[in-house]
Protein backbone atom coordinates (compact mmCIF):
# COMPACT_ATOMS: atom_id res chain seq x y z
CA UNK A 1 0.00 0.00 0.00
CA UNK A 2 1.30 3.26 -0.95
CA UNK A 3 0.11 6.52 1.19
CA UNK A 4 -0.03 10.10 -0.21
CA UNK A 5 -0.99 12.88 2.61
CA UNK A 6 -1.30 16.64 2.36
CA UNK A 7 -1.68 18.99 4.26
CA UNK A 8 -3.37 22.36 3.27
CA UNK A 9 -3.36 26.11 4.63
CA UNK A 10 -5.50 27.98 2.25
CA UNK A 11 -5.83 31.92 2.00
CA UNK A 12 -9.14 31.72 2.48
CA UNK A 13 -10.28 29.86 5.30
CA UNK A 14 -13.59 29.33 4.04
CA UNK A 15 -11.87 27.78 0.92
CA UNK A 16 -11.29 24.89 2.83
CA UNK A 17 -14.82 23.63 3.15
CA UNK A 18 -15.48 23.76 -0.75
CA UNK A 19 -11.88 22.13 -1.16
CA UNK A 20 -13.32 19.13 0.73
CA UNK A 21 -15.75 18.45 -1.25
CA UNK A 22 -13.84 18.69 -4.21
CA UNK A 23 -11.46 16.22 -3.03
CA UNK A 24 -13.78 13.46 -2.12
CA UNK A 25 -15.56 13.50 -5.83
CA UNK A 26 -12.10 11.53 -6.85
CA UNK A 27 -13.81 8.64 -5.03
CA UNK A 28 -14.70 5.99 -7.35
CA UNK A 29 -13.45 7.96 -10.29
CA UNK A 30 -10.35 7.62 -9.88
CA UNK A 31 -9.35 3.93 -10.58
CA UNK A 32 -6.42 3.78 -9.03
CA UNK A 33 -7.34 5.53 -5.61
CA UNK A 34 -8.22 2.93 -2.94
CA UNK A 35 -9.28 5.39 -0.24
CA UNK A 36 -9.44 8.84 0.36
CA UNK A 37 -10.18 10.53 3.35
CA UNK A 38 -10.49 14.62 3.63
CA UNK A 39 -10.17 16.22 7.32
CA UNK A 40 -10.49 19.75 8.16
CA UNK A 41 -9.04 21.22 11.43
CA UNK A 42 -11.14 21.49 14.50
CA UNK A 43 -8.66 23.22 17.04
CA UNK A 44 -7.06 26.10 15.25
CA UNK A 45 -3.81 25.63 17.61
CA UNK A 46 -0.31 27.93 15.96
CA UNK A 47 0.54 24.40 14.61
CA UNK A 48 -2.94 23.30 12.76
CA UNK A 49 -3.13 23.43 9.35
CA UNK A 50 -6.40 23.80 8.01
CA UNK A 51 -7.06 20.59 6.14
CA UNK A 52 -5.13 17.09 5.63
CA UNK A 53 -5.89 15.09 2.63
CA UNK A 54 -4.76 11.27 3.06
CA UNK A 55 -5.10 8.67 -0.34
CA UNK A 56 -3.97 4.73 -0.01
CA UNK A 57 -3.47 3.24 -4.00
CA UNK A 58 -1.50 -0.13 -4.21
CA UNK A 59 1.43 0.74 -5.03
CA UNK A 60 3.35 4.11 -5.97
CA UNK A 61 2.88 3.00 -9.54
CA UNK A 62 -1.53 3.90 -8.65
CA UNK A 63 -0.17 7.42 -6.83
CA UNK A 64 2.02 8.03 -10.38
CA UNK A 65 -1.46 7.43 -12.50
CA UNK A 66 -3.81 9.27 -10.09
CA UNK A 67 -1.22 11.78 -10.52
CA UNK A 68 -1.73 12.42 -13.75
CA UNK A 69 -5.43 11.49 -13.73
CA UNK A 70 -7.95 13.70 -15.68
CA UNK A 71 -10.33 14.24 -11.98
CA UNK A 72 -7.18 14.52 -10.33
CA UNK A 73 -5.96 17.15 -12.43
CA UNK A 74 -9.57 19.17 -12.30
CA UNK A 75 -9.27 19.28 -8.43
CA UNK A 76 -5.68 20.46 -8.87
CA UNK A 77 -6.65 23.19 -11.00
CA UNK A 78 -9.15 24.42 -8.60
CA UNK A 79 -7.30 23.97 -5.30
CA UNK A 80 -3.61 25.60 -6.52
CA UNK A 81 -5.15 29.63 -6.46
CA UNK A 82 -6.52 28.70 -3.14
CA UNK A 83 -3.75 26.97 -1.20
CA UNK A 84 -1.16 29.49 0.90
CA UNK A 85 0.88 26.23 1.68
CA UNK A 86 1.09 22.63 1.80
CA UNK A 87 3.76 19.61 2.58
CA UNK A 88 3.42 16.28 1.95
CA UNK A 89 4.04 12.88 3.45
CA UNK A 90 4.38 9.79 1.12
CA UNK A 91 5.32 6.47 2.23
CA UNK A 92 4.66 2.46 1.90
CA UNK A 93 2.84 0.73 4.07
CA UNK A 94 3.97 -3.06 4.32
Amino acid sequence: MFVHTVFFKFTDFHDRTEAKSRLETMKGTVSSLRSIEVGLDRVGSSRSWDMVLITRFDDRAGYEAYAVDPAHLVVLSWLKPVVAESATVDYSQE
